[in-house]
């Protein structure tokens, strides 16, 4: 095990707008957490659609977010300046949120989600590479961590009002999705206020074009190590709706079913920024191990028994695997990557992790609709082992490119 010796109250304190993209996060993810810890219930017991079908609008989703950042990414990059397509993203996610209540078709959801996750892909390469942009060398786990947790912070406030909200309103979801407007647009006005960009010249000209796939050749191999282990991790990663919809089964009411996503996301807050600091100072590889053994853990509860108790100690252990591997890799993809090509870094990591998250929840949606809930969790166990093998073989020391 690797240990860091430099001394913690030697460390540099976490920059300004590292705090302001934190912030951000929580609002945004306030806003989309409210709308998703009722959406699979909104779209399958309301409008009627499928499990299979909202695996298929889950997966595509996510992919969607992750493979534009790809374009995002390498576009920060051409540019050297961050700022814009943060706010182009979540301004974006902000004019979908009055849709969610508006809707009238499963169509008309679906459409806002997309256009949500579009603009969570403008938005995420370019907010990654702009914390490894301004983060010491020596505390970027921590300010991975710390946005990290505050994006968690936000994403179990969301559900925990949209609780006390269905309470309030009486189970009437179309009231409650309409107070997840002001939060987004309170995350796009600390964009414009809080978060500073900074100018990277030596992005700017290097290549032709923002996508330049000469720019592929500038990534170690052990980068590419990287995107092969995220990408097989969200293969066995599905979409959590699928957490949701275990809670319908297990009898919850349904004014509590978003009380899955705030017990999920408390342990994912809870554990994000601590596993972060530990990152600084251990060998990434043993923490990123305990984040697949966490998640097989919560597959296998979630898989073998439908009661309530069961279900919310299975959803926390999801969320613990999440604290214990999102910020690890980020922090990964970072050091491993050229400096001046960081945006296009976060883009092709995502890009390979968004087409795994297709795949994996389309799959999930097709084995609950055949075989059942247990079925899908059980196979999601199996497919993690894969990654929890490949971490013995990510090089003990990465040091960043220069």
């Amino acid at each position: 095990m690797t240990v860091n010796p430099a001394p913690l109250i030697s460390r540099p304190a976490i920059p300004r707008t590292v705090w302001a993209l934190g912030f951000v996060s929580l609002f945004m993810d306030l806003s989309s957490e409210l709308v998703h810890a009722l959406l699979p219930i909104y779209l399958v017991t309301t409008m009627g659609m499928s499990v299979a079908a909202l695996g298929v609008l889950e997966g595509a989703a996510e992919a969607t977010a992750m493979i534009v950042k790809i374009f995002s990414g390498a576009i920060s990059d051409w540019l050297g300046r961050r700022k814009g397509l943060l706010l182009l993203g979540y301004g974006l996610a902000a004019l979908t949120k009055p849709l969610f209540p508006l809707a009238s078709t499963p169509a008309v959801v679906a459409t806002a989600r997309m256009l949500d996750r579009v603009g969570k892909g403008i938005r995420g390469a370019p907010r990654d590479a702009l914390v490894a942009d301004v983060a010491p060398a020596e505390i970027r786990g921590a300010c991975f961590g710390l946005r990290q947790s505050m994006d968690t912070i936000g994403a179990f406030v969301g559900p925990l009002l949209a609780i006390g909200l269905m309470f309030w309103f009486a189970d009437h979801i179309r009231a409650v999705l309409w107070f997840a407007v002001v939060p987004a647009f309170i995350a796009v006005a600390l964009i414009l206020f809080g978060v500073n960009d900074q100018e990277h010249e030596h992005g700017t000209h290097r290549f032709r074009s923002p996508l330049h796939w000469r720019a592929l050749r500038e990534f170690p191999a052990r980068y590419w190590f990287i995107v092969t282990i995220g990408a097989i991790f969200t293969l066995a990663r599905f979409s959590e709706a699928f957490l949701v919809l275990r809670a319908q089964q297990t009898g919850l009411d349904l004014a509590l079913i978003p009380a899955v996503m705030v017990a999920m996301s408390l342990a994912y807050a809870a554990s994000a920024y601590p596993v972060g600091l530990l990152s600084d100072q251990f060998d990434r590889r043993a923490l990123l191990a305990c984040g697949l053994v966490l998640l097989i853990v919560a597959d296998v509860l979630l898989g073998v028994s439908a009661s309530i108790p069961t279900m919310f100690i299975g959803v926390a252990v999801w969320g613990l695997h999440m604290g214990f591997t999102q910020g690890i890799l980020a922090g990964m993809v970072a050091e491993t990557s050229p400096t001046a090509l960081r945006g296009t870094a976060f883009g092709v990591f995502n890009l390979a992790s968004g087409v795994c998250m297709l795949l994996a929840s389309a799959t999930a949606g097709w084995l609950w609709d055949r075989f059942g809930a247990p079925t899908t969790f059980f196979a999601g166990a199996a497919m993690a082992t894969f990654p929890l093998v490949m971490c013995w073989f990510v090089p003990r020391q990465i040091e960043s490119p220069a």
